[in-house]
């Protein structure tokens, strides 16, 4: 037999930015549930590189932009997190590395004085010398510079962890949830597990998942883009922790590289950036060559006889954009009784979370439900990415 169960807010989709968006309103005193169709975490954020960006990415032609300025703040925003001073308590969260860097190979080192000395990016950016230097970078070999970000590398899965845990029992697992719609286009209630949910706002979190559900609700605005990567991993015994923009010819980084922990106490490399963006057009086999070939010729010191190698393709889902472009902030819009979100980028999680609260309040939706949602199946974590790509 049906039970109804009341909440005051229903996300579906257990990333990043859900779990942040719940914990937030839980923190808010806020009744909420959230529903996972698969596993914590095991969407696009599980195959993030866990950068929280500032902005600098996005500013490499030496002019500030709306993305770089949207995303200024985001990294103290998790700084404080992390350190238990904001808005969400994240201590214990791994943190693979207290900044991001930015290299440039010896062959760009004359043409980076204007970039460096623009308004844009002071503050944001100091140069490392000496003993400061990463521990790849400090080889005799290596003739380029080193410039220090002010942001920060997270462990993406144990971030998910701690968000799980302040979840407490709101947190709930089905493989097919459906939507009921009402005559006049709102959602009347979400059935999963013999159980209708029924809220008094209902929040999209699920992004490529989005479009799904959006599809079961029967609304086709607003519409759902995808730019996919084809990102290269490559696992070793002994890769030097590595966390760094790689400056190229174009305003992309040419490649970015991020180190993460394995299962089994190796390290994988994980690679971004335009080799990412390009090697969609290559199958795995050519653009593994590609990418042994750049680090061939970037860190030529660096041994890599022993690796293995493969590829993972990654669709970024965001809001449709004329010319499928890369949308500048955080994105949600209120349809009906529904708040349908996107994003975008990992680091904007608490920016979304805002706008949620802003919509929330806007409309007057108060903490009132609260029902009994233990018993319920409970999602488990997703593994790392690294670790399904190399089994």
């Amino acid at each position: 037999m049906s039970k109804t169960l009341e909440t005051d807010i229903c996300i579906l989709g257990g990333g990043i930015a859900g779990l942040w968006l719940n914990a937030r309103l839980r923190g808010l005193g806020y009744s909420t549930l959230l529903i996972e169709r698969g596993a914590l975490g095991g969407g696009q954020s599980g195959k993030s590189q866990g950068i929280i960006h500032g902005g600098t990415k996005y500013a490499l032609h030496g002019k500030l932009t709306a993305a770089s300025e949207s995303i200024a703040g985001m990294p103290n925003r998790w700084r404080a997190s992390l350190q238990g001073d904001g808005e969400l308590d994240l201590r214990g969260v791994r943190l693979l590395s207290e900044h991001h860097y930015l290299w440039s190979p010896g062959s760009l080192i004359s043409n980076l004085a204007g970039f460096f000395a623009s308004k844009a990016l002071r503050g944001k950016v100091d140069a490392v010398k000496g003993k400061d230097l990463p521990e790849v970078f400090a080889n005799p070999s290596f003739r380029g510079k080193v410039y220090r970000l002010a942001e920060l590398v997270i462990d993406v899965p144990d971030a998910v962890r701690r968000l799980s845990e302040l979840a407490g029992d709101s947190l709930v697992s089905d493989s097919a949830p459906q939507i009921e719609r009402r005559d006049d286009g709102s959602i009347n209630a979400v059935r999963i597990n013999g159980h209708q949910i029924k809220a008094q706002r209902y929040v999209l979190t699920a992004g490529e998942g989005n479009e799904a559900l959006l599809q079961d609700w029967g609304v086709s605005q607003p519409a759902m883009q995808r730019r996919p990567l084809q990102m290269v991993l490559v696992k070793g015994p002994n890769l030097p922790p590595l966390y760094a923009h790689c400056l190229g010819s174009s305003p992309k980084p040419r490649m970015t590289i991020t180190t993460h922990p394995c299962a089994d106490g190796q390290w994988c490399w994980y690679l971004g950036g335009e080799l990412a963006e390009q090697g969609v057009h290559l199958t795995p086999d050519a653009l593994v060559s590609k990418a042994q070939q750049e680090l061939k010729e970037l860190l030529p010191w660096v041994d890599l006889a022993n690796c293995q190698w493969t590829t993972l393709p990654v669709n970024r889902a965001e809001p449709a954009q004329s010319g499928l472009v890369r949308p500048d902030t955080a994105y949600l819009q209120p349809v009906q009784n529904v708040l349908v979100s996107w994003p975008t980028k990992l680091a904007l999680a608490p920016d979304l979370s805002d706008q949620a609260v802003s919509q929330l309040q806007s409309q007057g939706i108060r903490p009132s439900l609260n029902d009994d949602y233990s018993g319920l199946p409970r999602p488990q974590l997703a593994a790392p990415a690294w670790d399904i790509c190399f089994p």
